[in-house]
């Protein structure tokens, strides 16, 4: 636990050490370092010598990302590009090349996009491209591993795998080979559940949460939208939203263009949204609606329930999700998470695998 005074260490900055006497160590030195990079400009802006940098700001981007909660990080990325024109990061593309795909990059890929000179932006989105299409394997691979399908346990395979392994079969398989000098059971064919593939025949629609808060849940939901419009039989629409809604199910494939497009802020509807998305709805036993948001109701609450109790009944199959990211941690309004679940929501923060193992056992 942090004392008060490690806190204030941390807010007044390293000129502060001489009148506190408090000495920062380990991630809270890591902080205060990444803290300092960006904010130590004020005292330059002064007339007051600072310490040189001790980081290229790229690698300050990185490390900030790692020490801070995500809305922290969002705010110091922010103001690293907008307020103190981290020069480094709009003149030269050559610090993004060096970091791996993630969420945070592509984030910080696509806020820089509106700052950077035409020639620079057209190679940070070739590093975007990239990165998306990074992310949407990762995402494709543990879709498809949870969507590929359940035990069939009348036909056979003979792949060897040991998820499949059917014991049972195996020793009826293998009984007259019993040694009873070993007392053991001398296995000589293996026997194995084959694959029953599912027929999706589905339509999943995405209703997503475009405030600033949602940055990364709204990056995931695209990639996920992109994958799964790829699968054989699922429908896909994706909905977008502030204090408007925006269809995007017609940029589905092509998902850096669709995050280039948005237009994060603004207020929050989501009875707006919601009714939209109902209207959307032809097969509500075969419909699976996932509203993306941290569900702070701008418009209408009553609405909005009426909206999900109205898709509950007729049987759409819905999850309210606080947060689509790595973390699967959200900030978000519980109140109202408890009344959609009592309209028939179920309500959770999950990661891309998680959502992909719900979505699995629905469609199952």
């Amino acid at each position: 636990m942090r004392s008060p005074a490690e806190k204030w260490r941390l807010i007044l900055g390293r000129y502060a050490d001489r009148q506190m006497g408090q000495v920062l160590s380990g991630q809270d030195a890591r902080r205060d370092a990444a803290l300092d990079f960006l904010y130590g400009r004020e005292y330059g802006a002064r007339g007051i010598e600072g310490h040189p940098d001790q980081m290229r700001a790229i690698d300050w981007l990185s490390e900030a990302e790692t020490l801070f909660p995500a809305p922290v990080f969002e705010h110091l990325r922010a103001e690293g590009l907008s307020r103190y024109n981290l020069t480094e990061l709009l003149s030269d593309a050559t610090p993004w090349e060096s970091l791996p795909a993630s969420p945070g990059l592509l984030r910080a890929l696509l806020s820089a996009q509106g700052r950077a000179n035409p020639a620079l932006r057209a190679q940070l989105r070739r590093i975007a491209e990239w990165v998306v299409a990074e992310l949407t394997a990762k995402l494709r691979a543990v879709l498809l591993q949870s969507l590929s399908g359940r035990r069939n346990r009348r036909a056979r395979s003979p792949m060897a795998a040991s998820a499949n392994f059917d014991a049972a079969r195996t020793i009826r398989a293998n009984l007259s080979h019993w040694d009873p000098e070993r007392a053991a059971l001398v296995i000589e064919r293996l026997r194995f559940f084959a694959r029953q593939k599912r027929h999706l025949d589905w339509t999943v629609v995405l209703c997503v949460d475009q405030s600033g808060s949602m940055t990364d849940s709204l990056i995931f939901s695209a990639l996920m939208a992109a994958v799964l419009a790829g699968l054989p039989g699922v429908r896909v629409k994706m909905v977008l939203f502030d204090t408007r809604v925006v269809d995007v199910t017609d940029q589905l494939d092509d998902p850096l263009e669709l995050l280039l497009s948005v237009q994060l802020g603004g207020g929050t509807d989501i009875a707006k949204a919601m009714t939209y998305c109902e209207g959307l709805v032809q097969s509500p036993s075969r419909t699976v609606l996932a509203l993306v948001s941290d569900f702070c109701e701008g418009g209408s609450p009553r609405a909005m329930l009426a909206s999900v109790a109205r898709m509950a009944e007729a049987r759409v199959r819905l999850i309210g999700i606080a947060a689509l990211d790595d973390t699967g941690k959200a900030a978000y309004d519980r109140d109202m998470g408890a009344s959609l679940a009592e309209m028939g929501m179920e309500v959770a923060a999950l990661t891309p695998a998680l959502f992909a193992d719900w979505l699995a056992g629905v469609v199952g």
